[in-house]
This record gives C-alpha cells, structure tokens and sequence, in this order.
C-alpha cells in the first residue's frame, strides 16, 4: 500500500453516486467564475483538470472552446470520455498524473482536490511538470475558516455530504499554500497571487511558469 493510498481512502470520484447540492454548486460556480477571469478565456488552449470530479463541471462547459482537456480522476462519466478533445486517465491522484506528458498543458486546475490528498507536494510537482512555459496553474483549497463551515454544512445541517468531510486531510491558509508551492518546485516569481477568496472561506493560487 503506498503512501497515496491507504486504507479507507476515497473509491469514487466526487459526484459520481449522488447530486451535488445547492452548496456544492455554488461553491463550483464562485471557483470557475474566479478561474475563468484569472485564465482570461480558454479559447484554443491545452487544459488538464486534476481531480476533475465525475463529470469535471467546469471544463465540461468550455469543452467547445478548448483544444484539447486532459481529465484526471478516479473515474470520469463515459460521455466524457467519448468526446473527440477528451484524454481522461482514470485512477488513484497523485499516482495518475504520472501519466500526463510534461509541458503538454497551457492551463492545469487543481481545484479542491490537494485537501483530499496524502501527497500534495507531490500532485503540485505533477502540475509544474504538466505545464508549457507561461502556462498557468489554478489551485483553489478550503482554508482553515472555511473548515468551521464546511463542517457544520456537513455533519450538523446535512446540506452537504460528510463522507467529503471525512475524506480532508488538511487546510491551508494563504502562507501555507504559498509554501507547499515552493517546495513542490514553482518559484516565487512564478507565483502570481495566492490569497484569500469567498470571504476568507478558500485559499486561491495562480501560478505562471517562467
């Protein structure tokens, strides 16, 4: 058993056995509404979504402007793997992303997946490698006051579910963030922001490779 799989991890994709939520859709919304602005459209580019989820939401919609998405999960909808622009590698993060050919990405999204990992450094080292000179990588984490309300969504209101509650291993403020991305290998000046967004409650990263 390697360290980025143990006993009692994760066996599906998030969303692949039940409908996300109004909390979880809103929150999706206000990610891909950050990432979208930050990527200033992803007309002919080469994206990968790491940890996409089931149905990989985001990129599903921008599927007709991008050249190319590069899917990564434990198991991606079978509509989506049958569209022309689709590679989809199905299996356990980070151990899938050996997969993903180095500088083959204009744009990578890692978003609210590094919290669920073992092994975050080493996902985070899979994304530089992914990426073509002066592409960008998109990481968007739960922050620690984010946790508070993530929590009580969950195990208290049920208006969200507890199994993906259960399932984080961490959470990072912007100084944590930050330092994860160095040591996974971005340099400073490739780190374009890393700050708080949707009131305190996630921390959000663009990084450029120079």
């Amino acid at each position: 058993m390697t360290a980025s799989h143990r006993e009692g991890d994760r066996e599906k994709s998030f969303g692949q056995d039940y409908r996300p939520t109004p909390v979880d859709r809103f929150g999706q919304w206000l990610s891909a509404r950050r990432i979208r602005h930050a990527a200033h459209g992803f007309d002919g580019k080469a994206v990968g979504d790491f940890g996409c989820g089931y149905n990989a939401d985001l990129v599903r919609s921008v599927l007709p402007e991008v050249a190319s998405a590069t899917l990564v999960d434990l198991a991606i909808a079978p509509g989506l793997k049958a569209r022309p622009n689709v590679t989809a590698i199905e299996g356990t993060l980070p151990d899938a992303l050996e997969q993903v050919p180095a500088q083959s990405l204009d744009v990578v999204i890692c978003n609210n997946v590094l919290e669920h990992l073992w092994e975050p450094q080493r996902a985070l080292r899979h994304v530089r490698r992914a990426l073509r000179k002066s592409g960008l990588a998109f990481v968007n984490v739960p922050s620690w006051r984010g946790k508070f309300f993530l929590e009580t969504a969950a195990f208290r209101l049920h208006l969200a579910p507890a199994e993906e509650m259960d399932d984080h291993k961490r959470y990072y403020s912007p100084n944590e963030l930050w330092a994860l991305l160095v040591e996974s290998g971005f340099r400073p000046r490739e780190i374009v922001a890393c700050r708080s967004h949707k009131l305190g409650l996630n921390t959000f990263a663009e990084c450029k490779v120079r």
